[in-house]
């Protein structure tokens, strides 16, 4: 049987809710600009980031169905998890209204779920080292991810990434967290961005090697690993 886990939640717990079918596993559409240049062939294309897109699931009801139930589980924003990809989650929201009339009527209707392009490993470990010089770091989805990365230290730290210099950051706390998806650096619920000069750290494909100059006593590292 077709399942999903929403907000946490398994569908199976939701009194009368049948999930009858999936969306198909498929590729988000890359974000593009077109320009026409005189006197060239073919046209100049600009790859934009790939768009947000749209997963369908069909649900039916059971005996002994709570509608209200029903229509509270299908709300807001959180982590889809679909049977069809068990280990990996999507970043999702509910926008579109569901025809719950439908759904009582003839006991069947849709839910869309508007998913963002990436998805992500599911109960993914961090990758932690202390008073070392490197740190091995394996993203293991296809596409470069955006990382977290919890330093802990004093003094300025500069972080290099296969050996590539990313940032420099000055601990003034006992730690520092960069989180180079939301491209912010915080201590708790305190911004540090300006603690922080350099760029965001992105890793590729596979193995990564982290390491540091300055008195860095650990690190933990969420690798973030995703695919399309």
């Amino acid at each position: 049987m077709s399942y999903i886990i929403w907000k946490n939640r398994h569908s199976d717990d939701v009194k009368g809710l049948l999930i009858s079918e999936l969306s198909p596993i498929s590729k988000p559409k890359m974000r593009t600009t077109t320009t026409e240049i005189d006197g060239k062939d073919g046209d100049v294309v600009e790859y934009l980031g790939y768009k947000s897109y749209t997963k369908t699931i069909s649900i039916g009801l059971t005996k002994n169905y709570d509608i209200d139930e029903i229509i509270n589980y299908f709300n807001g924003s959180g982590k889809l998890i679909l049977s069809n990809e068990p280990d990996k989650y999507y970043n999702a929201q509910i926008i579109d209204s569901i025809d719950y009339n439908r759904l009582i009527n003839f006991k069947k209707a849709s839910v869309k779920f508007y998913v963002q392009p990436f998805k992500y490993l599911l109960n993914e470990a961090p990758f932690v080292l202390n008073n070392e010089t490197s740190l091995k770091v394996s993203n293991r989805g296809y596409e470069q991810s955006k990382p977290i990365i919890t330093l802990y230290g004093t003094g300025t730290i500069q972080l290099l990434v296969n050996g590539n210099q990313i940032f420099s950051v000055d601990m003034v706390d006992d730690y520092i967290t960069i989180d180079s998806e939301q491209e912010e650096a915080y201590h708790g619920l305190i911004l540090k961005n300006r603690q922080m000069t350099g760029d965001f750290p992105k890793l590729n494909s596979g193995i990564n090697i982290i390491s540091w100059v300055g008195n860095l006593t650990k690190i933990e590292v969420n690798p973030r690993s995703r695919w399309l």
